[in-house]
């Protein structure tokens, strides 16, 4: 029994080593280009992972290729827009849900958990076409730019669900003495009932985040001024229509990552209680 539990294990943490090395082949791939000198090719094959003519230089003259400073600061004015409008309108959302009896509730809970299943391209024509006629468009005015790009993903059926199996593993007696010290339902809402989920929403916010930080498609068509351009917008900047420099798209593209990585590590306290979360049966 001994030795055949530690093949089990055995096996499984090969599996999951190979699994492992499968994801992370992209990233690697991708940092090996990008430190790939100009009298390297990239595309030798057999494929060379260590650079034989390694070079920061990538790294330093991409920043002069694009305007990578506006773009980082509209990924992270949209990235940030977007969590906290996120936060806010899934707990709003998913707290009635949780807590309070009303007529249609469940009807209303699978409704929004079916929209999971439609794809963001099936609704983006009518969205596009309602974004353009509330004129919400970076032509209007650089404020009514972010705000098109941040209304589609300003709330969605998977922080509504994951909010709402949080708030039920409130105890309902630490609301109940919450109204009874004189709290009323938003009082106690946002000085009992939120604190106690901080780490869900520090969940919904890194998936969020990193939804919203390497959104491509959206932002390719609402933007028109090239001041405007997130980062992966103004990446694909470096892709010309004949050529393109696959060593400062990798640059750039490892730039971009970075900002994600920083995201995450400040909040991965509470990202590993908070991630079973949605495991809650309701």
């Amino acid at each position: 029994m001994f030795i055949k539990r530690n093949l089990s294990n055995i096996f499984v943490h090969i599996t999951l080593i190979i699994v492992s090395l499968l994801s992370i082949f992209p990233f690697i791939w991708l940092t090996s280009t990008s430190l790939k000198g100009i009298n390297e090719d990239i595309f030798a094959y057999p494929p060379v992972f260590i650079p034989q003519d390694f070079t920061w230089a990538n790294y330093v003259e991409v920043w002069g290729k694009v305007d990578f400073i506006g773009y980082f600061v509209n990924s992270m004015i949209v990235a940030g827009l977007t969590v906290l409008l996120n936060l806010i309108l899934s707990s709003l959302a998913g707290y009635p849900l949780a807590r309070m009896n009303f007529k249609g509730k469940k009807i209303v809970f699978f409704s929004v958990l079916a929209t999971i299943m439609i794809p963001f391209q099936a609704i983006m024509l009518p969205v596009y076409i309602i974004t353009l006629k509330l004129r919400l468009i970076d032509s209007v005015s650089n404020l009514a730019g972010y705000f098109g790009l941040v209304m589609p993903f300003a709330v969605s059926a998977f922080g509504i669900f994951l909010m709402r199996q949080a708030f039920l593993k409130v105890p309902r007696e630490i609301e109940e003495a919450a109204i009874v010290d004189g709290c009323n339902v938003f009082q106690m809402f946002i000085r009992v009932v939120i604190p106690m989920v901080k780490p869900t929403l520090a969940v919904l916010a890194v998936f969020t985040f990193i939804g919203s930080w390497g959104e491509f498609l959206w932002p390719s068509i609402m933007l028109t001024k090239d001041s405007m351009y997130t980062l992966p917008v103004g990446i694909n900047n470096l892709q010309g229509m004949f050529s393109a420099n696959w060593r400062y798209i990798a640059s750039g593209s490892i730039i971009a990552t970075i900002p994600i990585v920083i995201f995450f590590l400040a909040m991965q306290k509470y990202f590993i209680s908070g991630e079973n979360d949605g495991a809650v049966k309701g």
